[in-house]
């Protein structure tokens, strides 16, 4: 019988990670990876808290040429006397302990009052991952120094008094990040720079400094007005309504919150414009959000609720919703929340429950009130999230491209061409059955559809995109041409284009140029990439026939006229062929029905001799041509359509 070999799972086989081992181990579950910055906020975060607890009033980052990174800050200085029970310089504990720190002494007489978080790893994780790091505490007359590498004492704390004429407070600390624990070694200098510009946002009248050694470059950020001023530098659209600002703070009589909870605020809704949201708690940046936002949304959506049900603005049959008060809103938050949890080592979004509760107890009622003491201004806000709202249900009512086996499904009323090569098939849109009929017999099998229109297209100028597909010509238009909708600046997948030219034909006639307006608003409101790339045509066929009599050699002929001009030229012709006036025939077509397949081939199919115009947007004014097709497809322009019908009316040849 085999004995079962030794395991080699044993006692001996469990390990003990001690001091900041862990995070030399596993980088990843302290702080981001991707770049040292979040190592280097640490060290700024603490320096901040010094501001937020009321000392000090400035702080220094300076980037210098070795790639190491001091911050300064005139606070009170890290502490460097032992510890009372750990027996060792508390400045070497801050810096070589997890979960070691000020700011879980909260209270009354506590060292931070309000701080950005206790998740306990701090300035210990940045000491971890640097292959150096010096640290000098001035206070109490002294300047106190101490340097690690990796994590451990390498200089042991040394003191000294500080001469009469140089004593000052504070705290310098001095980082070389380990390039082995980052995917890039470089501070993305976008992202530091908006860290340092928020920590001047947040404390009016606190100066911060970026230096670049390299470059001898120095920029000072210093916010009187705060959050405010921020926000109007910052953003990119017009307010539509005055900047909402304000800040609410619990006092000590406060059932619910601590003395000091709360926070300041300042809200923008604009049209246009990439938003801009920012929020921070203690100061410390969370670009994931969290309570606090979603405590300012609650409190904006249940001001503007009340105020919209208190002078009964919602139409019948839309529902507002907190994301439609949302939608075009900008703006900067400031929390402060005395014990704030976070989701994650690096603080990007705060957990605390209590602060839903906390921001839109303030934000509301100061809300309401202003929106009830400007009431023009609160119905421009109503108005604004009204529109979202229906905008937001009109996408859910969305209709999609009709499928069948995972593929769209070719429109049955389309006849098809047997070539697969795109650039030489072409698709005709043709008005009406009976001339899709002689189109069909007339066509080139090989490379030419054809496609009957049923009736006026739809007016599609004022449609939404998604609503587009609930009209079935337009559906059977995008299944057949192979492209969705898309607008101006979309890059639309033209892949799938099926045919090289599509074609609008319609009758030479008064509707048949109404349908041909219809199809190309179509096209340039919908489809503008397939005008850009040159693929959509218009189709002219002739509105008269002359039949001529033999002429001498000559056999009898006919000719085709596109208007009245043409006809004129031909009659001309015919004369100085010594043709009698009246030995012609003249025959007009009503509609493309009228002629037989034969003709149709000739006149408008045949490629050696049809006439096709190519419809192009040329070097235009894309705003000024929206306006003016606005003018002329828009249901609310009727008044600007007479206008321009009364400026213009005598250049119209009128068809009877």
């Amino acid at each position: 019988m085999a004995t079962k070999p030794p395991s080699d799972y044993s006692e001996s086989s469990i390990r003990v990670l001690k001091g900041l081992e862990p995070v030399k181990q596993r980088p990843g579950m302290y702080t981001r990876t991707d770049n040292p910055l979040h190592i280097i906020q640490e060290v700024l975060d603490n320096a901040a808290d010094e501001a937020l607890a009321g000392h000090g009033k400035k702080i220094k980052v300076t980037l210098h040429t070795d790639g190491s990174v001091t911050v300064d800050d005139d606070g009170r200085g890290i502490p460097f006397g032992l510890h009372p029970e750990e027996k060792a310089p508390v400045v070497e504990l801050v810096f070589t302990r997890l979960h070691a720190g000020g700011k879980f002494d909260k209270g009354k007489g506590g060292a931070y009052s309000f701080s950005g978080g206790l998740h306990g790893v701090g300035v210990s994780v940045t000491n971890a991952l640097a292959t150096r790091l010096e640290v000098t505490s001035f206070r109490e007359g002294q300047a106190a120094r101490i340097a690690f590498a990796a994590g451990d004492v390498v200089e042991p704390l040394h003191a000294r008094p500080q001469g009469e004429g140089d004593r000052k407070q504070g705290t310098s600390v001095r980082v070389w990040p380990d390039a082995k624990y980052f995917e890039s070694s470089a501070l993305p200098m976008g992202e530091l720079t908006h860290l340092l510009r928020s920590k001047a946002v947040l404390m009016p009248g606190f100066s911060v400094t970026l230096a670049v050694e390299k470059t001898k470059d120095s920029q000072t950020w210093l916010y009187k007005g705060g959050l405010r001023d921020y926000v109007m530098q910052t953003l990119t659209g017009e307010p539509v309504i005055p900047l909402f600002d304000g800040e609410g703070f619990a006092d000590s009589g406060n059932d619910h919150f601590a003395d000091g909870e709360g926070a300041q605020w300042c809200v923008a809704f604009t049209e246009d414009g990439a938003p801009v949201r920012e929020s921070y708690v203690n100061l410390i940046p969370t670009s994931a959000g969290g309570t606090h936002d979603s405590g300012l949304r609650d409190g904006l959506f249940n001001a503007v609720k009340s105020f919209v049900d208190l002078h009964s603005l919602l139409p019948k049959g839309v529902k507002l919703l907190p994301e439609d008060v949302f939608a075009r809103a900008s703006y900067v938050l400031s929390a402060k929340v005395l014990d704030p949890q976070f989701q994650g080592q690096i603080k990007e979004r705060l957990n605390s429950r209590d602060a839903v509760r906390l921001v839109s107890s303030f934000v509301r009622p100061a809300l309401e009130l202003w929106l009830n003491q400007h009431v023009d201004y609160g119905k421009k806000l109503a108005e604004l999230a009204i529109k979202a709202a229906q905008t937001r249900q009109r996408a859910g009512q969305k209709v999609e491209k009709r499928k069948g086996s995972g593929v769209a499904v070719l429109p049955g009323k389309l006849t098809d061409c047997e070539s697969r090569d795109t650039t030489h098939n072409e698709v005709f849109l043709v008005e009406g059955d009976s001339a899709g009929g002689s189109a069909k017999m007339g066509r080139d099998k090989e490379s030419q559809a054809i496609l009957p229109l049923r009736g006026k297209v739809l007016n599609t100028w004022e449609v939404e995109r998604d609503r587009l597909f609930a009209n079935t010509e337009i559906h059977d238009i995008a299944v057949a041409i192979g492209v969705d909708p898309h607008g101006p600046d979309d890059t639309p997948d033209l892949t799938g284009l099926r045919y090289g030219k599509v074609c609008i034909l319609s009758d030479a006639d008064v509707d048949g140029s109404h349908i041909q307006v219809l199809l190309l608003t179509l096209f340039f409101r919908h489809f503008p990439k397939l005008i850009e790339a040159g693929h959509v045509y218009v189709a002219r066929p002739p509105l008269f026939r002359v039949d001529a009599p033999s002429r001498g050699k000559k056999p009898a002929t006919k000719f085709y006229a596109l208007d009245e001009g043409e006809l004129d030229a031909i009659l001309d012709k015919l004369r100085k062929d010594g043709v009698k006036d009246g030995a012609w025939s003249i025959s007009r077509f009503k509609g493309l029905g009228e002629m037989n397949a034969e003709q149709l081939w000739d006149t408008t199919l045949n490629p050696d001799t049809r006439r096709l115009l190519p419809v192009q947007l040329g070097s235009i004014d894309f705003t000024h041509t929206e306006q003016l097709i606005t003018q002329l497809m828009g249901k609310g322009e009727a008044a600007a359509r007479r206008a321009l019908m009364e400026l213009h009316g005598d250049a119209v040849e009128v068809d009877v």
